[in-house]
């Protein structure tokens, strides 16, 4: 059934909620909003304001039917209401906005991007200032919740749900749709609350969505229920609220709920609604659910008395959580970098998040071994990536992969070929084509407690996905250790017997920039298993960059170094010793410079950096300092790429040991060409880094 028929408030629903609670939430958030936007607004001692004023009833009464064990939340910049419902302390929300010390991000974030990190009642995972970016994690929140019920037979997850709460701007966004389509297709148990106030910021909801009304238009969806209402009825709101919610706990498939909501105050505190008429803006003020919500409730379930009691009760309190967030002192200085990725105590232990990831769902994965033991044949790449998930999989439940073709095909590339046969489909499976699904869905599920190892097809492939890239990478830093979304994407990229625009693009520096990622580029067969191996058993996300032309390539091919073995991050392998200059390189320009070192046979060091993020600066150095000449080659373009930050590293800390100055190599500034002779006209040659040697060497 995709639409629900017009029904009369439920009784159950109306009695069983506390309404002199209900009315002290809403005040409290609209107190709340009354002080920023009166007061601390033009003080400066709050800089962003998003006022909620008008969606509390709405968000209130949600919070209210969240009562699932492990139920999750998708939010976004406006869902305070939600959240101080949902138990989060005023003080603490207040201390967020004003960026005062024990707020959600110490200061870090701006105030309204909450998270909630629980385990045990409704979660809320972090909230992005991005539009539209709640939608896909909270996906992956529904999906890990079936996958822990069903695989990991935690039957404690059967009756929870996944929530998106968004506005009605952010259902024309890509993550919107992408959520919309695996919820149906998977039958997830998943909410979409949707709040209608009418705009995006100044333009219009006709402007979003043909008609301005996403419920309408979704009514032939199939998969999907569908329910809209008016909060201008709270009673009717809080029946339909209840239907919504207990229609996806109970099993019934996914659903949306639209509600049309008056919007107060502008977009922002810096918006004055001038866009609007001194009638639209009158007309909404008479809409105004608290006033509704007394017209209902006054004097039949609650008395004036009791009414006037809580807002002054909520306005009362607001003052005292001022006052005590003014005691508080600013976020302490020295701290702004910490917490980008994992980190350690002075004792050794890890300083665990308090939300995200295998480890604080209580695995604990085995340390390994940087001791390869070499077993039978040398085999290719490719076959190393797949023989690694293979056994990580086996040994680690929480584990899943998925993407565009890795389920029965075994991917593009052959590396998961098999895998949904022996582990099944519940832990190997095939997604729609949308990176940003296939990636938003992964940290929801990260959130939740697994290890999910998405593939993006090729390097260029996961544009679509950057927002949640970036997002899930900040994840750790904006929320001070409270979340973090540990994961393993697998790229393949750059060139193979031909190039392309689309294909073969490298481009790795791009997520050297992605601030949170771990990024590693492996040469070789033994170094993709160790350093796969530790990505899989690390506590931060990381990207696995497979480079096409080494998959099957005979200069990559290595005997499978034993279920154990990992290769810490930022510890480059010495592939070759000498006395004249050092070759820095990294993926497939490693087998070129070490052919360019034994035509020449110039005396050089060869570094095989192997791990980008980070990078072993170390080693690097001591190199340069003995040879003290240095060329760094790379497939990725001259301008901006990681060589210039090699160099400036080199030029900075080793400038008094250069007899030469550091010399680059790489691609010119164009894409991948398609045709093989272009192709090799761009590319970094053994001819062309051979002479790069020797002029450097006669220096």
């Amino acid at each position: 059934m995709n639409a629900s028929p017009k029904r009369l408030p439920s009784n159950t629903a109306l009695e069983a909620l506390d309404w002199l609670t209900v009315v002290r939430e809403i005040a409290t958030s609209r107190a709340l909003d009354d002080l920023e936007e009166s007061k601390l607004v033009p003080e400066r001692k709050v800089l962003y304001q998003f006022s909620a004023r008008g969606h509390e009833l709405t968000q209130v009464l949600l919070a209210h039917q969240l009562t699932g064990l492990h139920d999750g939340v998708g939010a976004y910049y406006r869902s305070r209401p939600l959240l101080l419902s949902l138990g989060l302390k005023l003080e603490d929300a207040l201390a967020s906005t004003m960026m005062r010390a024990g707020g959600m991000s110490d200061g870090r974030d701006i105030g309204v991007v909450f998270n909630m990190p629980k385990k045990s009642g409704a979660c809320v995972l972090p909230v992005c200032g991005g539009v539209g970016t709640q939608y896909t994690p909270a996906v992956g929140w529904a999906q890990a919740l079936r996958y822990r019920a069903t695989v990991l037979g935690e039957k404690h997850c059967d009756n929870s749900i996944a929530i998106a709460h968004g506005g009605d701007a952010s259902t024309a966004t890509n993550g919107f749709w992408a959520a919309l389509n695996v919820v149906t297709t998977e039958r997830l148990p998943f909410l979409f609350f949707i709040e209608d106030n009418g705009y995006g910021i100044s333009v219009p909801s006709r402007q979003q969505t043909p008609g301005g009304n996403i419920a309408k238009n979704l009514e032939g969806f199939r998969g999907l229920r569908v329910l809209d209402g008016d909060s201008a009825d709270p009673m009717g709101t809080a029946a339909l609220i209840e239907d919504a919610v207990a229609g996806v706990r109970c099993g019934g498939g996914p659903a949306l709920i639209r509600l049309l909501v008056p919007r107060l105050s502008g977009h922002s505190g810096q918006d004055t609604q001038a866009y609007k008429s001194e009638g639209e803006v009158a007309a909404e003020r008479a809409r105004d659910p608290l006033q509704k919500l007394r017209a209902q409730l006054v004097p039949e379930r609650v008395s004036a008395v009791d009414w006037d009691l809580q807002l002054a009760q909520a306005r009362a309190a607001v003052a005292q959580a001022l006052v005590e967030v003014e005691s508080r002192s600013q976020p302490a200085p020295g701290r702004a970098t910490r917490f980008l990725f994992s980190e350690f105590s002075a004792d050794g232990c890890l300083e665990l998040q308090q939300q995200g990831g295998i480890r604080c769902a209580g695995f604990v994965p085995p340390s390994g071994t940087a001791q390869a033991s070499p077993q039978g044949p040398r085999i290719n790449l490719v076959t190393a990536v797949r023989r690694t998930l293979e056994h990580e999989l086996s040994v680690n439940p929480r584990m899943l992969i998925f993407g565009e073709d890795v389920g029965r095909k075994g991917g593009v590339h052959a590396a998961t070929l098999g895998l949904q046969e022996k582990f099944g489909v519940g832990r190997v499976f095939d997604t729609s084509l949308s990176e940003e699904g296939i990636i938003g869905r992964a940290v929801g599920m990260a959130a939740a407690g697994l290890m999910p190892v998405p593939e993006i097809q090729f390097r260029k492939y996961a544009d679509p996905a950057t927002e949640q890239l970036n997002d899930c990478g900040t994840m750790r830093w904006r929320t001070m250790n409270r979340f973090a979304a540990p994961m393993v994407v697998r790229i393949p990229g750059g060139f193979f017997k031909c190039g392309d625009p689309w294909h073969s693009q490298s481009n790795e520096v791009q997520w050297l920039h992605g601030l949170g990622w771990r990024v590693v580029m492996p040469s070789n067969a033994q170094d993709a298993v160790g350093l796969l191996r530790s990505a899989l058993r690390g506590n931060d996300p990381t990207i696995f960059f497979e480079h096409r032309s080494l998959l099957d390539s005979a200069s990559a091919r290595r005997a499978y170094p034993g279920d154990e073995f990992v290769v810490p991050f930022g510890k480059a392998s010495v592939l070759r010793e000498g006395s004249t200059l050092t070759v820095v390189s990294w993926g497939a320009m490693v087998e070129r410079c070490e052919q360019a070192i034994i035509g020449t046979g110039i005396s050089s060091d060869l570094l095989d950096l192997r791990s980008l993020s980070p990078w072993d600066r170390e080693a690097t150095l001591a190199s340069v300092r003995k040879t003290r000449r240095c060329l760094i080659v790379h497939e990725d373009t001259m301008t901006a790429g990681f060589g210039a930050e090699i160099a400036a590293v080199l030029a900075k800390e080793a400038f008094f040991d250069l007899d030469a100055p550091i010399e680059r190599l790489a691609m010119p500034d164009v894409p991948s060409p398609h045709n093989p002779l272009l192709l090799d006209e761009v590319l970094p040659s053994v001819a062309a880094i051979s002479r790069a040697m020797r002029n450097l060497a006669e220096i």
